[in-house]
């Protein structure tokens, strides 16, 4: 068996949208859509406008949680000032999750590393998830996509550390890496097993930097963009995502954005997410 993934080469808003359709999986009730808010300073992170057709299509709600490292975005109160700052708010309804504890906890029996996640408690309000992800790499995960978002993206500030560190939250830097990609397996697991099969992914390849949209000072992007994928498939859409780098051969960038992937073994974070049960490695790419 495999699972569907959806692919176009056109990047724009109104693609995104029209890859939904083809899914034919219509988030219901109250849909939550998590994607990026971006660190103050960063040029690469998709803005408002790029998902504004998406998010009026599902009647969605921006939801965000607070980050556990300094920024502009690691408190209640200064990520909201950042979200007015970067136009979210002017176009769609907020929920930072976490904007006050105490946090849900997410137990996770089967986990590799950790068996508790610890998630904004306003995840409870919602009925589906639509994940919007910009594709691109990690300074600590290699690559930051679908199961980064649900993992890291989704825990609270003190969920993150606790990931990050391996179910030890002191140990946000310090932990075993593997364990720590291990852990974002983990707590991938915990939202899938939570909203069952409510939850749609879109990951986008477009303005791919080696570093992540939570940076504030970001290398620019350094290989061209390749498309828009979809799919109700978190662990198939990230994937053949690291495939189509995989595939750009000839393209100056490629091997600069691979290293960032390699070295830190991200693939790790899908081969555990797979051997958890999350999603499937196999996939039939559908290109439209």
């Amino acid at each position: 068996m495999k699972s569907k993934v959806y692919f176009s080469r056109q990047i724009t808003p109104e693609n995104v949208a029209s890859l939904y359709k083809l899914l034919g999986k219509k988030l219901s009730g109250k849909v939550a859509v998590k994607l990026h808010s971006g660190e103050v300073g960063n040029q690469n992170f998709l803005k408002p406008d790029f998902w504004k057709p998406i998010i009026e299509q599902v009647g969605g709600t921006v939801v965000e949680c607070n980050t556990a490292y300094e920024g502009e975005r690691n408190t209640t109160a200064k990520h909201l000032k950042t979200m007015k700052r970067h136009g979210w708010t002017e176009y769609f309804d907020v929920d930072l999750l976490d904007a006050e504890g105490p946090d849900l906890v997410l137990d996770i029996p089967n986990g590799k590393v950790i068996h508790k996640n610890y998630v904004g408690k306003n995840l409870k309000n919602y009925d589906s998830l639509l994940v919007l992800s910009h594709f691109k790499g990690h300074p600590m995960g290699g690559y930051g996509g679908a199961l980064k978002q649900l993992s890291i993206g989704i825990a609270s500030s003190y969920g993150k550390a606790y990931i990050h560190g391996a179910g030890v939250a002191e140990d946000i830097w310090t932990s075993d890496h593997d364990s720590f990609l291990e852990s974002m397996a983990d707590a991938a697991l915990s939202i899938v097993d939570y909203f069952k099969d409510n939850a749609v992914y879109i990951n986008v390849m477009k303005n791919m930097s080696v570093d992540c949209d939570c940076c504030a000072v970001a290398e620019d992007p350094c290989i061209k963009d390749i498309g828009i994928l979809a799919s109700t498939d978190a662990v198939a859409i990230d994937q053949a995502c690291i495939d189509l780098v995989y595939a750009a051969k000839g393209d100056p960038g490629q091997k600069h954005f691979l290293e960032r992937v390699e070295s830190r073994n991200g693939v790790h974070t899908i081969e555990a997410a797979a051997e958890l049960g999350v999603g499937l490695r196999d996939y039939e790419l559908i290109e439209v």
